[in-house]
């Protein structure tokens, strides 16, 4: 009987002890992704290399192991800030180096970075594939943002996971309401990126709006799947978020007078405030807020004969685990 890639699923719930299965189900912890893709078994294999009076190899034993799976999910808000309602995606933030949503009742729900290990969250992954159910425990991961113009806002996922197993399993009925539409990103849905503004109580304020094809950002955390020897009880496979660096790129619409004031800022390493807001009813919109963003590697580059100007951007903490605020409005 064939079996179709379509019929895919993906649970993800925190774990309250670390690589420990807090079984996630379809009813709770579905996600609505896409793009999504999964490395089953990232194996370190070992060669025997034996030695024998014939021709042909030996076999490779299998050594430690991890699971890798990445998928896109909208950038998008909860649909409601009444409560506010904290957006179904939170728990994915939270294994990529985010603190829980804070969350202000009519207001928003705003996203801050950390880097003590003991505020990191893990995941358990469930991934299931027509049939076939991959696990990931103790998973972390990074993340990176799409918002280009003319598409719709997607965050992209990077997990890796202890290897949980693998079974054979009907898939799970997910619930999905949660997940809310998102708007393309265009000029009416979206505006212009502001440099130099100032971000509190859940909107920016003051700076100098430019013209752009939109916005990529990637946290750049450093995710690696660390295997020391433990116990049953303690043990030593772990996966840890050991750095950030956060980069990203964009393509200024730039008067002359602008290029020249843009290229003096590269020379002098001047970093400046970014911030852009997506969106345009309550509860669907949400901001993006940098305090400290440096632009290096100056490009000329052609839009259908228009002359815009890229950059590559460094995101920098400012005052510390500050350099990405996210917010849901």
């Amino acid at each position: 009987m064939p079996r179709y890639v379509r019929n895919s699923a993906i649970l993800a719930k925190i774990e309250t002890t670390y690589g420990t299965d807090p079984t996630p189900t379809g009813a709770a912890n579905a996600v609505l992704v896409s793009n999504l893709t999964v490395n089953p078994l990232n194996a370190n294999n070992v060669p025997r290399n034996l030695i024998r009076p014939y021709f042909g190899g030996s076999e490779h034993l299998i050594g430690s192991r991890s699971v890798e799976c990445s998928f896109d999910v909208e950038f998008q808000s909860s649909g409601s800030m009444t409560t506010p309602t904290v957006p179904a995606w939170d728990a994915l933030l939270q294994a990529c180096g985010y603190q829980a949503g804070s969350g202000t009742a009519g207001s928003r729900v705003e996203y801050a970075l950390a880097t003590d290990y003991a505020a990191f969250k893990s995941l358990t992954i469930y991934y299931h594939d027509d049939g076939v159910l991959h696990k990931l425990l103790g998973a972390r991961g990074n993340v990176s943002l799409a918002l280009g113009i003319g598409e719709r806002p997607v965050y992209r996922f990077r997990f890796v996971g202890l290897d949980g197993g693998v079974t054979a399993v009907s898939n799970p009925t997910p619930t999905l309401t949660a997940f809310k539409t998102p708007l393309v990103m265009t000029d009416a849905n979206t505006g212009a990126v502001t440099l130099g503004c100032t971000y509190a109580i859940g909107a920016l304020s003051s700076g100098t709006e430019y013209i752009t094809n939109g916005l990529e950002i990637d946290l750049g955390n450093d995710v690696n799947y660390i295997d020391l020897l433990g116990t049953a009880a303690a043990s030593g496979q772990t996966v840890e978020i050991t750095n950030r660096d956060a980069t990203g790129k964009i393509a200024f619409d730039l008067t002359a007078a602008n290029e020249v004031t843009f290229m003096a800022s590269v020379l002098a390493a001047t970093t400046q405030s970014l911030g852009l807001v997506h969106g345009t009813t309550a509860g669907y919109k949400m901001l993006v807020y940098a305090p400290a963003v440096q632009m290096i590697n100056p490009r000329k580059e052609d839009q259908n004969g228009r002359r815009i100007i890229g950059f590559d951007l460094r995101f920098l903490p400012s005052s510390g685990n500050d350099e990405l605020k996210l917010v849901a409005l």
